[in-house]
């Protein structure tokens, strides 16, 4: 496996391109282990940062995850759950752009948006509307859950860092969008975010209102270091989160286009009348 040097696009794309490609085709079985960094940053010639950052697409692709310890596992089951990063890059090639986000952080939407805007950047995508709304929880609120594991009560230092987690994410797709409309490469474009409750225990991404991705998030023991001590927490893990895909397109009558009706109607529900703006 070796790079095109003709290929324009960022070598990490590349490495996760060809890995994407036989994972796909089952070079790698369901559930069997990739090589190591070190090994694959040789086959491929390139640096372990590289191989990182393919291997975190391929994770928020739901392609793999990653078993602390252990190793990178191709996931068993990569036949159902669906990769919402093609989706998203396919959203950005129409006239008008709408994403409606609810979840923990928007980690891997503010990762799944990156190439699409780089492309509107370069002139190879040219919406003429953009409209991001992300609704997160509110860190200024005791939560259920996540939670300590050793009184099962809500923990106010996990919270601040969720907190810069959060801020991280958010001000950086609100930053990249808003860069869009100021260099006029769009003639509107607009990225909110709102606060509403504690965590929900699921994710869900609403596309262009015709296509909608759910998946719940994982309840599993997660040690941090909070204060200078190991905490460990009941946390929501989200980046091994299964996502499901629903369409319109799979007829106005089916279930799946009921889910997407009835998912965007929530979100306008929850987002005009109870979450609230932040700075």
């Amino acid at each position: 496996m070796r790079l095109d040097p003709d290929d324009p696009r960022p070598p990490y794309l590349q490495v996760a391109m060809q890995l994407r490609a036989a994972i796909l085709t089952r070079t790698f079985v369901p559930g069997e282990k990739l090589p190591s960094g070190p090994e694959l940053a040789k086959t491929f010639g390139v640096a372990r940062q590289t191989i990182q950052q393919a291997i975190r697409e391929l994770r928020d692709e739901g392609l793999i995850v990653s078993r602390q310890g252990s190793g990178v596992f191709v996931r068993e089951k990569t036949a159902r759950p669906v990769g919402l990063r093609p989706h998203i890059e396919e959203a950005f090639k129409r006239p008008e752009v709408t994403i409606d986000f609810a979840g923990l952080s928007g980690e891997t939407l503010h990762g799944a948006i990156q190439e699409p805007l780089d492309s509107i950047r370069a002139g190879r995508l040219t919406p003429e509307r953009i409209s991001i709304r992300l609704l997160l929880p509110d860190t200024n609120r005791p939560w259920s859950l996540p939670c300590r594991m050793d009184n099962g009560q809500d923990e106010p230092m996990f919270r601040q860092r969720a907190e810069k987690i959060t801020s991280r994410h958010a001000h950086a797709i609100v930053d990249s969008v808003q860069e869009l409309s100021d260099l006029g490469l769009v003639t509107h474009a607009s990225a909110q975010v709102r606060i509403s409750g504690e965590p929900p225990r699921f994710k869900i991404y609403v596309i262009n209102r015709e296509e909608a991705f759910f998946g719940y998030y994982a309840v599993a023991a997660h040690t941090v270091a909070l204060g200078g001590e190991p905490v460990t927490m009941f946390d929501l893990m989200g980046k091994d989160t299964e996502l499901f895909h629903f369409a319109l397109s799979d007829g106005p009558d089916s279930t799946s286009a009921q889910f997407v009706q009835q998912s965007s109607a929530w979100f306008d529900a929850v987002w005009n009348n109870v979450a609230r703006e932040v700075a």
